[in-house]
């Protein structure tokens, strides 16, 4: 008989998802060394080799394919039981693994903060990615809901919409434009663009609203963040279109000015986003219905 524990079998679901010592160490919060002696350990265990490295890259082998999709078929089941588990402890013990678009951020801490204050024994695991990594942790059920601007077509996932999400072109304030109004949009092929990262769900819609309108845009800069636009723009060099959620502090102190652009702002939504056949926790579901019922009010009111 096979004497395996449920903790080498995590450690190897980590690496065999990762295909990385050094990235399932840093997701389990261990030391590579850690990570290494329990995949040994393991593999002496079933006497099969399950990871072949040929040169820098990892590779599972036909053994470790097949005890990836039982170390994950066992990580589903684990989940359902803690979930079954805090269920029975109620709303006041349980635990929330939420994932959010850096996007997101500007806002979901302010949401959470306000969710706690009602549940206050509730501990929140917030994890804050790029729209990419979002969807894998979904993908790879490490999460319990995500908040994102675009829900993914690919995934087999709920989506509710629960908030407005606006997209506006900023620009500094000493800029010629911001003393226009209605700029035509034409206009805005004479300006250089700071972008987001293709893929991005800002990025998405900002193509999608130029090619619609046949114009074609200047970049200036691409960035994955829109801290780093936002910079950008401050020194003056270039426009940004971000999502309005994101710029309140800036606008508020003058550094940043909300153009009159016609045909803006873009109006995109927030969704709150979960793997359709999960078991979501009490909690889970407490805050799915809390961001659907009473996020757009306890906004502030800049928003």
């Amino acid at each position: 008989m096979m004497h395996l524990t449920l903790r080498q079998l995590e450690v190897f679901e980590c690496v065999a998802r990762n295909l990385s010592y050094s990235r399932a160490a840093a997701e389990l919060h261990l030391t590579q060394p850690a990570v290494s002696m329990q995949i040994k350990q393991l593999e002496g265990n079933i006497e099969l080799p399950l990871l072949e490295q040929v040169g820098k890259q990892i590779y599972l082998t036909e053994a470790g394919l097949e005890l990836y999709q039982y170390s994950r078929a066992i990580s589903r089941q684990l989940s359902d039981m803690e979930v079954a588990l805090d269920e029975l402890k109620g709303l006041e013990r349980g635990k929330l693994n939420i994932s959010v678009v850096s996007t997101a951020n500007y806002f979901a801490p302010h949401l959470l903060a306000k969710f706690c204050q009602r549940y206050s024994g509730v501990t929140v695991s917030l994890n804050v990615s790029n729209r990419e990594a979002v969807l894998k942790q979904l993908a790879d059920n490490l999460t319990d809901l995500a908040i994102i601007g675009q829900p993914p077509k690919n995934l087999d996932i709920v989506s509710e919409t629960f908030m407005e999400n606006p997209l506006v072109v900023i620009a500094p304030p000493d800029h010629p434009l911001c003393e226009i109004s209605r700029i035509p949009v034409k206009r805005l092929s004479q300006e250089i663009f700071l972008l987001r990262e293709t893929g991005s769900g800002t990025r998405s819609a900002m193509e999608r609203f130029f090619a619609k309108h046949k114009i074609t845009i200047n970049s200036g800069m691409e960035t994955d963040t829109t801290e780093a636009i936002k910079q950008a723009v401050q020194a003056g060099m270039g426009l940004g279109i971000i999502s309005m959620h994101t710029a309140e502090l800036e606008i508020a102190t003058n550094r940043l000015k909300i153009l009159d652009v016609q045909g803006f702002p873009i109006m995109r939504y927030w969704h709150i986003v979960y793997r359709k056949n999960k078991r979501l926790s009490g909690v889970a579901k407490a805050f799915k219905d809390f961001l659907l019922k009473e996020a757009p009010g306890l906004m502030p009111e800049t928003y």
